[in-house]
């Protein structure tokens, strides 16, 4: 995983988002989930280019259940976009990165 991308989870998650001074897209992923697999590599492209600009994390729903259900994500990959700590956009299942991009645009 890219260095870009932060690992999240149920104790870190507030904290993170909430300080952060840029939009944080987190992914709601598993360890099992084929199209978390597939969209991986598409985040570190992100995490890369958009670097300075948006924030991209990832959280183990296996692992944090509590941030998982506080924000009903039943089907991963999820993608939460939060600004100024606050959820924007919910991206559900794997996209491709130009339809990921233009779906968070608004938001940076």
């Amino acid at each position: 995983m890219s260095e870009k991308i932060v690992t999240l989870d149920d104790a870190t998650f507030d904290e993170h988002v909430k300080a952060s001074d840029r939009p944080v897209l987190v992914d709601f992923w598993a360890e099992w989930c084929g199209p978390c697999k597939m969209i991986a590599p598409i985040l570190e492209e992100i995490a890369e280019e958009q670097a300075g600009k948006l924030e991209v994390a990832k959280v183990n729903i296996d692992d944090n259940l509590a941030v998982t259900r506080r924000y009903d994500v039943m089907s991963i990959p999820s993608l939460l976009l939060f600004k100024d700590g606050e959820l924007k956009a919910r991206l559900i299942g794997a996209k491709p990165k130009n339809q990921l991009l233009q779906e968070i645009s608004p938001y940076l």
